[in-house]
């Protein structure tokens, strides 16, 4: 098929680690706009951390319903590729970007237009609400940008051409790098610098996919961006996607539970210490992530060709790669959590409540690597359904888990010892739910 990379034949671990590299480097890439932002921010002080980080949880949930489209490409077209069917991964590939557009639309309308009740549940000092009301609205009109970027990534990387997504992404990520310090210290923008900084960069990645896609790659022999819906294609992606997207968006729904509740609990130091933990510890998710994704497009494709024993080989080979990264990324965190801390936000009693954030998140790194590997492999197999039970379930717990916690009077620390356990309970359940139906699948 054209412009498409068969991952049925061959050296397995070469493919494994050829796929996922450019991957992980895309997602440290996508996860570095927000760190950037935020190393930048931080030099303002932590109130605007604060603002940033509290329009970063809608951010996340953006991300997070934008991955319908990202995984509904990666295995919908994967499958259609490993199955030789040129027709259907076209349709699939021009339906996943059309449905990204309409919900983009309509999710920036709403945030644009909501912004001000939705960031006032943060219950944050008024100005720092209004500085993030500013940045939200900026933020919002770029979704079309992030939503459809995501949709083709996902397309690349059904097609076994990762690294041109993480090209395109690096390079929208040199400008923000360029572009943070000149708009928000050199013109004196502040938060809104960082917020234009972004939308610039979301755009340029937005331009190069179009321009990649219509003049220099013959992706799958040429798809249409937009078509009619037909709901052949139509539910097949959602039935697919929606889960997945329905547990990454119930999760950040969570998170902002948690981050009112650390608003609470610690003021605006305790939300964030909570965000900017969390995109610290990005670090460790985006790259099992990377795995996550690789071996869910080396899946899909071999199980649909009948090489299971392919699927279970790169199944074991993910778990250990992760696993040993898992348990650096526990070390670190565990050992280092100030420091780590203090490169983003320089105050003392930032980087201390931040600190105590990662050390007790840290136990549970290699736990995430593990939920996270176990979701490629039932996507790949197209079982989307089981992830997002075990995901919802646990990230729902840790709302009673937390409120007992800190009526026990553990104040802000509960909080992320209700995160770390669940995240444990996690990847338990889940390697264990696979390990039971294995032999019925494979």
């Amino acid at each position: 098929m054209q412009g498409t990379r068969t991952l049925t034949q061959g050296p397995i671990n070469r493919q494994l680690f050829s796929l996922a590299m450019p991957i992980m480097a895309t997602s440290f890439i996508q996860m570095a706009y927000s760190l950037t932002d935020m190393a930048w921010v931080g030099r303002l002080g932590s109130e605007s951390v604060a603002a940033v980080g509290a329009v970063g949880m809608l951010t996340w949930m953006s991300g997070s319903i934008a991955l319908l489209n990202k995984v509904g490409a990666e295995v919908s077209v994967g499958q259609s590729i490993g199955a030789r069917s040129e027709t259907d991964a076209r349709s699939f590939a021009s339906h996943n970007i059309t449905i990204a557009l309409l919900i983009a639309l309509c999710l920036g309308s709403l945030l644009f237009i909501f912004a001000t009740p939705i960031l006032r549940l943060f219950e944050l000092k008024e100005h720092i609400t209004e500085n993030a009301v500013s940045y939200l609205r900026i933020v919002s009109t770029g979704l079309p940008f992030v939503f459809l970027s995501a949709a083709f990534t996902g397309i690349y990387n059904a097609a076994g051409r990762s690294k041109t997504p993480f090209y395109i992404s690096g390079t929208g990520l040199i400008m923000n790098i360029i572009l943070d310090p000149l708009f928000i210290f050199g013109f004196g923008w502040g938060t809104m610098g960082a917020a234009l900084a972004t939308w610039m960069s979301e755009a340029l990645v937005f331009s190069i996919f179009i321009y990649k896609l219509r003049r220099k790659d013959d992706l799958l022999g040429g798809f249409s961006f937009l078509v009619r819906l037909k709901k052949k294609y139509t539910r097949r992606i959602i039935k697919l996607g929606l889960p997945v997207a329905a547990l990454n968006t119930l999760f950040s729904f969570v998170n902002m539970f948690l981050s009112r509740t650390a608003s609470e609990q610690g003021g605006h130091i305790g939300l964030m210490a909570f965000t900017t933990g969390g995109q610290i510890e990005a670090i460790t998710w985006n790259t099992s992530q990377g795995f996550s994704t690789a071996l869910s497009t080396f899946i899909a494709q071999n199980y649909a060709a009948g090489q299971k024993a392919r699927v279970r080989q790169a199944w074991h080979t993910t778990l250990w790669m992760t696993g040993i990264f898992g348990t650096l990324c526990s070390l670190l965190f565990i050992l280092f959590g100030n420091e780590v801390f203090s490169i983003f936000v320089p105050e003392a009693e930032a980087y201390r409540v931040g600190g105590d954030y990662l050390r007790i998140d840290g136990y549970s790194q290699i736990f995430m690597m593990m939920e996270i590997t176990m979701q490629g492999v039932f996507y790949g197999v197209g079982r989307t359904v089981p992830p997002a039970i075990v995901s919802i379930t646990c990230n729902y717990m840790r709302i009673p888990v937390a409120l007992l916690l800190v009526h026990m009077g553990m104040g802000v620390d509960a909080i992320w010892w209700a995160v770390c356990g669940t995240t444990v309970a996690k990847g338990i359940i889940l390697t264990t739910w696979f390990v039971i139906i294995k032999r019925k699948i494979l």
